[in-house]
């Protein structure tokens, strides 16, 4: 399958580029919310662009009230939110939430998604316990009470947990904490008892909650999925959840590079714009290829997920390492060609370094993928 574009795609592409440039640009979202100390890290207004752009639902099928579109498609709105570096919840609530909520009931479809569809709601995923990414650890405990469940443990950095009408929480319902099997997923409302937020700003200065469950009390229509067998679609949402921070990260990457390019036409020292230098034209150089290289794998993992491919997961785990690497080169480099002032609030490299750092740990740095390529690979 060739990794470029095909006509509906580059469409979207297009459409998603202007449309993030002119509304989701740094100075009218990021450094907006962020001046002003917002409690929910976005725009709200904007996400309801989303929704008229046709964002929200692509991932829902069309039986659904969504737009039936795939990983790749998805991935083209978040390379374009990383490179403009606009604050949303598209991945918590499009991509995680919404791969989620393709296997719960009819009822449970009917309640969340079309809240989701016309963007009204926001949706969250409730999956670490830790400061590092390690899913195949799940402590949190739902036991069983009268024909539901009562849920109790702590979840870390749910992006946007705070704001979320709703979370898909991982839990244990059988076995030991490292147990493959014996995971099972809820749909936890906002407002369910014993349910509480310690919200904290994360280095790009986005929101995310440790969230703590005291006995939650839900009834067996808060399942998603089959009890105990929560680990295929926890997995399902990783992969895509994986495969989309990858694309977005990607865009990061770009959004580094183009701003730093910018700089190297317009900055003159010793008489001559520094671009003209032949070490920095060097250095350019070979990051753009490691962009090019990096969108490439991530493209192809969006592919096979879309195509149901059985490598989706090691390819997921491969773009998510790529990526991590390349974006951290592009923010490093943006910053020392920027000189002095890229240590300055005033440009927005710093802010790209910012977004990054928070990325990188996003379901996995680029060490546990590692590990997970060469696990997956059998060496």
């Amino acid at each position: 399958m060739p990794l470029y574009y095909d006509d509906d795609q580059a469409m979207l592409a297009d459409s998603a580029s202007q449309f993030m440039a002119e509304e989701g640009s740094t100075k009218k979202q990021l450094r907006h919310w962020r001046d002003r100390d917002c409690k929910d890290g976005f725009g709200h207004a904007l996400w309801q662009q989303f929704a008229e752009m046709g964002f929200t639902g692509m991932l829902v099928d069309e039986d659904d009230g969504g737009l039936g579109m795939g990983q790749v498609e998805a991935n083209i709105v978040l390379e374009e939110i990383g490179r403009n570096l606009t604050p949303s919840p598209f991945m918590a609530s499009s991509v995680l939430a919404a791969t989620a909520l393709k296997h719960g009931s009819n009822d449970m479809k009917g309640r969340w998604l079309p809240h989701l569809i016309s963007g009204e709601k926001v949706y969250s995923v409730a999956i670490d316990e830790g400061a590092k990414h390690r899913p195949e650890r799940i402590a949190c405990k739902a036991e069983k009470s009268g024909n539901g469940f009562k849920l109790s443990g702590k979840k870390d950095f749910v992006v946007y947990g705070a704001s979320s009408e709703m979370i898909v929480v991982a839990a244990r319902t059988s076995g030991s904490d490292s147990d493959k099997d014996g995971v099972t997923l809820f749909a936890v409302p906002q407002d369910a008892a014993g349910m509480s937020h310690d919200s904290v700003r994360l280095v790009d200065s986005s929101m995310a909650s440790h969230v703590t469950f005291d006995n939650v009390e839900l009834d067996g229509d808060a399942v998603i999925g089959e009890v105990d067998g929560g680990r295929a679609v926890l997995d399902a949402m990783l992969v895509a959840g994986r495969v989309g921070s990858a694309a977005e990260g990607v865009g990061v990457a770009r959004g580094a590079m183009d701003m730093t390019v910018d700089y190297l036409k317009q900055r003159k020292q010793f008489g001559k714009v520094i671009g003209e230098f032949q070490a920095l034209q060097h250095r350019a150089a070979h990051l753009y290829s490691e962009v090019e290289i990096a969108r490439a794998v991530t493209v192809k993992a969006a592919q096979l997920v879309d195509g149901g491919s059985e490598k989706a997961d090691l390819m997921a785990s491969v773009a998510k390492a790529k990526v991590a690497k390349v974006a951290g080169l592009a923010v490093r480099e943006g910053v020392q060609m920027h000189g002095g002032i890229g240590m300055t609030d005033e440009y927005d490299i710093g802010l790209y370094m910012k977004r990054d750092r928070a990325l990188q740990e996003f379901l996995g740095d680029q060490y546990y993928h590692a590990g997970r390529v060469a696990e997956l690979s059998g060496y």
